[in-house]
């Protein structure tokens, strides 16, 4: 039986006559599960919901103000439906037709969930594909499920399941905007933690109508997050409030987004400088880390200075930053340091400062939401990018992301143009190492990148520029890109970003760095390189499914093949080769996982409390499990051994070993506590040893009176 036909979705009247139209309907008398729409299409507002009660919910509706003036109800039902399965068709209904926007919901965000449910397999996921097909017939909806992925409005839309982090980063910011002495929140993330779409939350739920929020399905678990959220909404009824966005492009698309959300006006997504205006109760910072000072700001300059000035700000002390803080009762700063990518962003110290005030509330967001790669892949790249990596041995392994080197950009050129057409944006981005030399030149021949037989031009616009008609076939910077999600990137190593094999690091040839604002008043090349640094790193986190590198420089694409999985361009010479590309490409990252015990967490500094049980499970390349041993991972802390690279948070694989060599990198059990160590067998004692650049960490001795154990020895980093 096709998912059609087991989904049956009937159309109605919403009139008071409603009740007597569908009574004799199984699902509604029967009290089944079942998922309704209201709308209107007329004004193009709608409502979604679910029940096992149908004629009670919609009678409640027709009573309701805002709700009894819409003019259909369609009632979606099937013997397959559970409530849980009904909960999560009625989520993904409301994030994909907001997503659509042909419609403006009436629905508040607040209780939206991923909901597991027995029996959840492909049967529902194609349930929802055939009720979208049907809804599309009738015009309800316009666009292809595929499509809205790829969407702003959908990536961007307020009606997100949020995580347990963010569920936790919200609270933060509500309690905080309810404390009368906490002027400030700061709420630090990575690239891909989900900034923007908290921050998007946030501000659907300050304007949101009290009456349109629905904490039906909330249980007392939530009962703490509804009391603040209705706390909230009598604290603030009618808040004057602005989402200041920094950078011009970015700002464009979100006030794009803020038309099709009922309760947001494009006019609420401010430039720094309209903050100015008016005293603010609530300014919303993303990308605050782009909030900027007084330097290298061009034709900005004379604008900057008038800001200031109505402010009463000196003009070379007065930034953005002062100005949010001055112009807002409460601020809220979404901010990442390691974003911060030219002299004219403000700087971080400032950040710092304002952190350690009594008056500030602080928050981390952790979790990697946009790169299938997760944490792993962040934490990869940084360490990539910082010349971290132990050994040639050391890649990154990731079934769900593709991660390549290539040899040849003509090849990576391909691939991304081909995954364009199989999955939607997928776009080229190259650091600042070429001139912008086709801007304004009518000569369609004129090129900005010339580099191995591929000839490529900047941009086309400045706006929006990933969204564009153009874009596949052009090169974005950091400047057009900075904010924004992709499926694939294909990332242009320049000639300005190479590396010393002699001093183990990434070095910068300044001469080869052509973004003037990006580099005029920088006196020391240590800061040069941390921006142009930054900029690669953000970059190179922007895909979802995969991110391809070239690299123009020899030296630095040498450090790269040590470390980066290579796709040789001999493998898919022929046609009949390249019709498999994706499996040869794929094949490295197919290397067969185990699932090893982890338990959190050993100290690589002071003693950390030993768990004694596996709280998680944690994949690891099957090559290194040898038959017979037994095995186990810790997640560490401290510095104490990173000389030998293992850092704060990285996570080590452990062979169980209680008779561990002596010189060897060793857990050790003391009393309650662990630690790894390198360790070394005396007479009657046992001496354990750091191995750390931080001179606070010397030797100690365990004799004879302490209580030890050596549990197991350190085979490598995963």
């Amino acid at each position: 039986m096709s998912q059609k036909n087991i989904v049956e979705i009937k159309s109605y009247d919403f009139t008071p006559g409603l009740v007597g139209n569908i009574n004799d309907i199984p699902f509604v008398t029967g009290c089944w599960p079942l998922v309704y729409i209201l709308s209107d299409e007329k004004t193009k507002e709608a409502y979604i919901g679910e029940t096992t009660d149908a004629v009670s919910r919609l009678s409640t509706h027709l009573r309701n103000t805002k709700k009894k003036v819409l003019k259909t109800v369609r009632l979606i039902m099937s013997d397959k439906f559970n409530k849980s399965a009904t909960l999560d068709i009625e989520s993904n209904l409301i994030k994909y037709m907001s997503g659509d926007g042909q419609y403006k919901l009436l629905n508040g965000n607040v209780g939206l969930a991923n909901h597991t449910y027995y029996q959840q397999n492909e049967m529902y996921s194609d349930m929802f594909k055939a009720i979208w097909s049907e809804l599309r017939t009738e015009g309800i909806v316009q666009a292809s499920l595929e499509s809205i992925n790829n969407s702003d409005l959908f990536k961007y839309s307020p009606y997100k399941t949020l995580t347990q982090e963010q569920k936790v980063g919200l609270i933060v910011i509500i309690k905080a905007l309810l404390d009368d002495t906490i002027k400030t929140v700061m709420i630090e993330g990575g690239a891909g933690t989900g900034k923007s779409i908290l921050a998007i939350y946030l501000f659907k739920l300050l304007h949101t109508d009290p009456d349109e929020l629905d904490f039906k399905d909330f249980g007392d678990e939530e009962a703490e997050f509804v009391s603040l959220v209705r706390d909230l909404q009598l604290k603030y009824p009618a808040p004057k409030t602005g989402l200041v966005i920094p950078m011009s492009s970015f700002r464009d698309t979100l006030q794009r987004v803020f038309r099709n959300v009922k309760g947001l006006r494009a006019n609420m997504v401010i430039g720094p400088a309209e903050v100015a205006t008016s005293i603010f109760d609530i300014l919303v910072v993303d990308e605050s880390h782009r909030l900027r000072k007084r330097v290298n700001l061009g034709a900005y300059f004379g604008a900057f200075d008038k800001v200031n000035e109505k402010l009463g700000l000196p003009k070379d002390e007065g930034n953005e930053l002062k100005w949010v803080l001055k112009q807002s009762r409460k601020s809220i700063l979404f901010y990442d340091r390691r974003q911060s990518i030219k002299p004219s962003d403000v700087d971080g110290s400032e950040f710092e400062t304002l952190g350690l005030q009594p008056t500030t509330s602080n928050q981390k967001l952790q979790s990697q939401l946009r790169s299938l790669g997760g944490n792993d892949y962040v934490s990869y790249i940084d360490r990539l990018l910082y010349s971290r990596l132990r050994s040639s041995d050391d890649k990154f392994f990731a079934s769900a992301y593709d991660f390549r080197l290539y040899d040849s950009l003509p090849d990576m050129v391909a691939q991304i143009k081909a995954k364009n057409e199989e999955n939607g944006l997928s776009r080229l981005i190259a650091g600042y190492s070429w001139k912008w030399v086709s801007q304004n030149n009518p000569d369609n021949s004129v090129y900005d990148i010339e580099t191995d037989g591929v000839k490529l031009k900047w941009n086309g616009t400045n706006k929006d520029w990933i969204n564009s008609e153009t874009a596949v076939n052009e090169v974005g910077c950091i400047h057009t890109t900075q904010g924004y999600d992709l499926n694939y990137a294909g990332i242009i190593f320049g000639n300005e970003i190479s590396y010393d094999f002699e001093t183990n690091q990434i070095v910068i040839k300044e001469e080869y760095y052509f973004d003037k604002n990006g580099k005029q008043s920088i006196k020391s090349p240590d800061e040069l390189r941390e921006y142009i640094i930054n900029i690669y790193k953000t970059i190179m986190l922007r895909a979802i499914r995969g991110t391809y590198v070239y690299v123009c420089d020899p030296e630095l694409r040498k450090y790269f093949k040590q470390h980066i999985h290579q796709m040789n361009s001999k493998l898919v010479e022929t046609a009949e080769v390249a019709l498999q590309v994706d499996d040869l490409f794929a094949s490295p990252y197919l290397e067969e996982m185990v699932e090893i015990d982890l338990y959190d967490s050993i100290g690589c500094g002071e003693l950390m409390y030993a768990e004694t049980t596996s709280y998680d499970k944690y994949e690891v390349p099957k090559s290194l499990i040898r038959p017979g041993a037994k095995y186990f991972v810790l997640r560490t802390r401290g510095d104490s051994m990173n000389q030998l690279d293992i850092n704060d948070g990285d996570y080590i694989l452990c062979q169980k070993n209680f008779q561990a060599p002596s010189g060897s990198i060793a857990v050790v059990i003391i009393g309650d506590d662990a630690t790894l160590k390198e360790i070394h067998f005396e007479k009657d004692a046992l001496l354990l040893k750091p191995k750390s650049t931080n001179p606070i960490h010397q030797p100690y001795r365990l004799g004879e009176g302490d209580e030890f154990k050596v549990l197991g020895v350190y085979i490598k980093k995963v």
